[in-house]
C-alpha cells in the first residue's frame, strides 16, 4: 500500500522535477554567458 502510494506520487511529480531541472540548467547557461557591453549613448539623461 505505502509502496503503491509512493510510486503514484513520484509519477505525478516527475514532470514537475524535469521542468525544474530544465529551468535550473537554462539559468546556468545564461549565467555563464558574458553580458553585452551597453553603450553610454543608450542611457537616458534625467533632467531635474
Amino acid at each position: 500500500m505505502a509502496r503503491s502510494l509512493a510510486l503514484d506520487v513520484s509519477n505525478r511529480l516527475l514532470p514537475v522535477m524535469v521542468a525544474f531541472l530544465c529551468i535550473m540548467a537554462s539559468q546556468l547557461v545564461v549565467a555563464s554567458c558574458t553580458p553585452e557591453p551597453v553603450p553610454y549613448a543608450s542611457r537616458v539623461a534625467i533632467v531635474r
